[in-house]
Formats: structure tokens, sequence, C-alpha cells
């Protein structure tokens, strides 16, 4: 079964691809040994980039309130601020505060009302769906019509002493050029759910393959005691084998069993279950058949006068424990077989030895598999959860910027995979009430410590804690 801490997993895991390479703005960096002109010319191309977001409602002045005035509603709703303040390189500049973006304070409603007054606006408002493509060119033609031909822009950048017409002019061309950079995700929106969903299904293909794989060296071991039979200088043992592996009763058990062989032909995400962990040209079942030959666990089994059920299985669930699940030559071929795997085989290992146990005090009864989800909510949860995260990345990152310690901690250099698990974290604490607060937490603690830093673990706490104490204060939470 995929409980709840695996698809955690899943969902960082994915949010981590997909926010690392969703198309984004692709913000210039600043020019090595450059002219004058290069220097003014970014830190202008800089301060338009703030300026574009100021005018879209989002304040840009780290922990101050700036704007004093109602933006348009069809500004504030436009992507292209949002998804700006979201890039990691301008909110740093944004933490930072090293910009001169504060010049333009006194020309900003001027600004906001030649805009909202302007053709180019007109026309955008009659869209009322507008693409993402509407989006940026409005800021597009805003920026080359009507920003850059305002002398008070031109006046407000004089403060910086490297100022010049052509780097002036350059800035307005980079900022056009970094506006046409940012292209539509929404397909790899897409791709990311369906991988999330993929590497659920691959999870549950795990626990119903290392069931099938017990059938697959049972049926080796019959292969080779039949060939032993055939061979030109056969044997008395050859012709008289000791069959106890085969005539394992497990064995039989998995093969008639109609719960078993129903969720082996089960679909999801309108595709068949597939739980076969190895390639054709795999020596992994002729290896661990070998293994389990080997070992003392078979040899004082084989030895026994007599067997039962419970007998049968307990031998299967100690060869699982002790032999396949810890073993090299497993790890080996599902880290060939799917990428997927090597993350989700100790929670799936860990299911089938529980449903071993349960099927040995069955005393050979019909038994149910564990499903591949405990129920619909169970189902639903890690595209939700991955869903919330996404939506909302800004705000959430927001909270997160809060509670940063500049003078202990560098913005900068934070670990994506941190901010990643916290927007995780968030997402769960604010979307699901009814999942305790201490729960959540500890989970995304756990995930930190496992896939990101040393330090990770410790500081997403102390973040986490801060930000659910706010978000307690505000009532936007009640935990």
């Amino acid at each position: 079964m995929i409980n709840r801490v695996l698809i955690r997993v899943k969902v960082v895991q994915m949010l981590y691809s997909y926010l690392l390479t969703r198309s984004e703005f692709k913000i210039d960096e600043a020019p090595e040994a450059a002219s004058k002109d290069k220097r003014f010319a970014h830190a202008a191309y800089l301060d338009f980039l703030l300026l574009l977001i100021e005018l879209s409602g989002i304040s840009v002045k780290n922990g101050e309130h700036r704007l004093t005035f109602e933006i348009h509603p069809r500004l504030t709703s436009n992507r292209v601020g949002k998804a700006l303040s979201s890039n990691d390189a301008i909110r740093s500049l944004i933490l930072r505060g090293n910009s001169l973006v504060s010049a333009f304070d006194p020309i900003l409603v001027s600004l906001h009302d030649k805009i909202v007054r302007s053709n180019v606006f007109d026309d955008y408002k009659k869209n009322k769906k507008p693409e993402l493509a509407d989006d940026v060119n409005l800021w597009i033609v805003a920026f080359e019509t009507i920003i850059a031909k305002d002398p008070k822009v031109e006046e407000a950048l004089r403060a910086n002493p490297d100022f010049t017409h052509v780097g002036y002019e350059k800035a307005i061309a980079d900022v056009c050029a970094t506006l046409r950079s940012y292209n539509d995700s929404r397909q790899l929106l897409a791709n990311a759910k369906n991988d999330l969903k993929s590497s659920l299904a691959k999870a549950y293909e795990l626990y119903l393959g290392l069931f099938k794989l017990i059938l697959d060296i049972t049926h080796e071991q019959e292969l080779r005691l039949e060939n032993a039979k055939n061979k030109y200088l056969v044997t008395s043992e050859d012709l008289n084998p000791n069959t106890r592996l085969i005539d394992n009763q497990l064995v039989k058990y998995l093969q008639d069993s109609e719960d078993f062989n129903e969720k082996l032909n089960e679909k999801y995400n309108d595709k068949k279950l597939d739980a076969n962990l190895y390639t054709n040209n795999s020596t992994l079942v002729r290896v661990l058949l070998d293994q389990i030959l080997e070992s003392d666990l078979y040899k004082e089994y084989k030895d026994r006068e007599i067997t039962d059920f419970e007998i049968d299985v307990e031998f299967w669930r100690e060869v699982m424990r002790t032999i396949i699940l810890p073993g090299d030559a497993l790890a080996e071929e599902l880290e060939d077989t799917s990428v997927f795997w090597n993350d989700d085989i100790n929670i799936m290992g860990t299911f089938v030895l529980k449903t071993l146990r349960r099927i040995g005090a069955s005393e050979g009864k019909p038994t149910e598999f564990m499903p591949m989800f405990k129920d619909d909510e169970d189902r639903v949860f890690g595209e939700d959860l991955f869903m919330y995260s996404v939506r909302n990345y800004e705000q959430y990152r927001g909270y997160i910027d809060m509670f940063v310690d500049n003078t202990h901690w560098d913005p900068e250099r934070m670990a994506f995979m941190d901010i990643v698990i916290m927007i995780a974290a968030i997402a769960e604490i604010i979307n699901y009430p009814a999942i305790p607060l201490a729960v959540s937490i500890n989970e995304y603690v756990e995930i930190a410590n496992n896939y990101s830093t040393d330090k990770s673990g410790g500081f997403i706490n102390g973040i986490l804690y801060s930000v659910t104490k706010y978000l307690n204060e505000e009532g936007i939470i009640n935990k």
C-alpha cells in the first residue's frame, strides 16, 4: 500500500524537478569587467524588473509595504509580476535591498495611470481570459512605448552615477528580451503530474513484483531440477531431488489467489500495472536462487522432516527479510529498471513482510493483499498536495522569506531542496486541517534529513515553527 509517508517523498521529488526545470524568466547576470554603459544597463535592467513587480501590486521593499495607491485589478491579476517576484534571482535582489527602485516612488502613480489609460491596456481589458502571451505582451508594449519614453523615468535613474543614455536604451531592450524569454509551462506541469502518478504506480508495482519474484525464483528452481534429470551424466540425486522449495505452499497460495492476480491486472492512470522487476536478459532470479540455496536458512528448511503452511510462509518471509531486500542484487536491478524504485524499496519491502506475516497466520484461507491506496483521500492526496504547492508557490515562498534571518543565513545560498520541502510542508499545513501540525512538520523534517544537507532538518524545523506560529496568529490555520 502506498502510504502518505511515501506520497510526501514523491511530491517533494516531483516538485523539485518541476520547479527546477519549468520555463521561467531568464534573469541576466551582471557582466564581468564591464564598461560604464554595461554596468548601468544591468543595474537599470534590474530596477525596471522590480518596477514591473511594483506596478503589479507587489511590494519589492523587503519588510516594508510601499504601495499607497490602488492598483488596477487587471494589473494585479496579470501573471507576469507574480512569476517575476517568485524568481530566485529577483527574490535575492529584494532581500539584499541594494537596488535604486525606490527612486521610482514619486512617479509610480503617474506610470500606473499612463499604462491603464493606454490603448494597449484597453485592448488587454477586452480579453476576459488572456493567455500568458497576452500578459507578457502587455508589459513589453508598456515598456517600449510608455516607460521608456517617460522623461521622469530617465530622471529617476540619473540617481545612479553610472547613468548613460546607451545603458538606458540597453536596459529597456534587455527587459523586453527577458519578458519574451518567458514561456507557458502548462505542458511541463502536465508532464510533472503524470510523472507523479507514474512514480506512485511504480511503487505499488514494486510491492506486487516482490511477490511475483517468489514465483519466478520457484519456477527457476523447477527448471533446474527438470534439466538436471536430462543431463548426460545423471546422478541419483538428480533423479530424486529435494523438492521442498518448489513444493512450498506459499507458491500455490499466490498462484491461486484471486485477489493477488486481480491486482496484478489492475489499471492505474489508464495503464496496466507492470510487476516485472527485471529485464529479460537479467540474471537476478538466478543470482537470488543461488543465494537462497547456499544459505543456512534454506539448509535448515529443507532438512525439516515436515512443514506446514505457516512454516512455508515464514521461510519466504525470512528469505525476503534477510536475503532479497537487503542484498545488492535486487538494489542494482531496481536501479537499472526504474528510476523510482530505489526510494521505494524500504517502505514497500516493509509492506511485503507485513502481508506475508498476515498470510502465514491465515492457515491458507484467502487473504486480501494491500490495495494501492488505503482510501480515496490517499488516492488524490499526492496530486492535490502537488498542485497546492505549485499554485501557491509565491505566497508560501513569501512566508518562508519572512523568517529567514539574513544575519545567520544567506538567502542566496539556501538549498533549493530545502525551499521545496518547506513549500510542500506549508501546502499540507494550510490545506489539510485534519492532519496534526506535529505530524506534518516531523514528516518534512525527516525528508530533509534524508534528501538534503546535514543542517537542513534543524533549519527547516525552525522556519516551519515560525511560519506556523504566524499562520495561527493570522487566523489562516487553527492548529
